[in-house]
């Protein structure tokens, strides 16, 4: 696979739809140009790849989007990512996002509504979930909202709660974990709008607001965080589309700048990145220019750590875009391409 890199890019994709399973690329410091160097094909439809620095070196992680939903772990720490373990099933259907927080890997479970646990042992190999926490409800989208779809689960910037984003149920779900026995307790639940179809949300850089991105009705929903009660307070709503259009158009992503001034939101239908400005305070967001993704159908946006260099995993197109921001304007401007079929998302390491 080469030599050792220490800047590069980890690329899932769906294999069901022509993907070749985990492709991993050097990325060029000064451009951000990504250049194929390997593929990891061991697991179907890795659809979505975390990496954790916590342990004895990075790992990745990657779901296997299947109706059998299971977890994979690479150690990456050499020039080709090794296995750690075997994969480990979920106990859930179709893990759609998976994310690492004090010692225990998460998954979102989207078929099945839940979301899971799974303690990691010293060299970073999910062990069997020690809990599969079903959510419950629904929304008025009879297609997509009969039962429960976690979408998301990620920790807060304090570290102390985690959050699940239920498109669903039309709700963000704040839980504590207790890492003794790998267990999460509820501590409470924000509503939304129904039919909002919440897919992600992101955190502001100070900690004090979060971004709920609406799939279903294409919005931005401002949220005041209170990171020592665990509360999720929503403020307001913008839409991404104030004309009105947005019937065929499916967000999937948000990325707030590390300064805080900028928020992108991909947008999979019209197959463009918006960009909303945000005030210094972090709860308002106004649109103000929308632009090409560089492919159809974004399914993940990243922002390369350390940099102003967004990065679309457009999966329709079969390709990965980095795209150049503006810091000013925060308004980015396409860069260049690697072919990825059905690619879904990108991390960096």
């Amino acid at each position: 696979m080469g030599d050792k890199r220490t800047d590069r890019a980890f690329i899932g994709s769906f294999t069901s739809s022509g993907g070749r399973g985990i492709v991993v690329a050097a990325v060029e410091p000064a451009t951000g140009a990504l250049t194929e160097i390997g593929v990891v094909n061991a697991l179907p439809d890795p659809s979505y790849l975390t990496v954790d620095h916590a342990g004895p070196g990075p790992v990745l992680y990657a779901v296997s989007e299947t109706a059998r939903g299971s977890v994979a772990a690479y150690d990456i720490a050499g020039p080709e990512p090794r296995p750690i373990g075997v994969p480990v099933a979920v106990r859930g259907e179709a893990p759609t996002h998976l994310t690492v927080v004090r010692e225990h890997l998460l998954t979102a479970n989207y078929g099945s509504g839940s979301v899971t646990v799974l303690p990691l042992g010293t060299d970073g190999s999910p062990g069997s979930a020690s809990d599969v926490r079903h959510c419950e409800g629904s929304g008025p989208d009879r297609a997509r909202q009969s039962g429960p779809h976690a979408h998301q689960v990620l920790s807060d910037p304090s570290g102390r709660w985690v959050l699940a984003v239920d498109l669903g149920a039309d709700k963000v779900s704040v839980f504590s974990l207790d890492t003794r026995e790998g267990k999460l307790t509820l501590n409470g639940e924000t509503s939304l709008r129904p039919g909002t179809g919440p897919r992600h949300l992101a955190f502001h850089p100070s900690g004090s607001h979060a971004y709920v991105l609406g799939e279903l009705e294409p919005s931005v929903i401002v949220c005041r965080w209170d990171a020592v009660a665990g509360v999720l307070e929503p403020v307001r709503t913008t839409p991404l589309f104030p004309d009105g259009t947005g019937e065929a158009v499916s967000p999937s992503a948000p990325v707030v700048s590390p300064d805080g001034r900028h928020l992108w939101v991909a947008v999979r239908g019209t197959d463009t990145i918006s960009v909303l400005a945000l005030d210094a305070a972090g709860e308002h967001a106004e649109p103000v220019a929308s632009v090409p993704c560089g492919g159809r159908w974004p399914r993940d946006l990243v922002l390369q750590p350390s940099s102003t260099r967004l990065y679309a995993a457009n999966e329709r197109s079969g390709e990965v875009t980095w795209l150049d921001v503006d810091p000013a304007t925060g308004i980015p401007h396409r860069a260049g391409s690697l072919p990825v079929p059905a690619a879904s998302c990108v991390v960096f390491v």
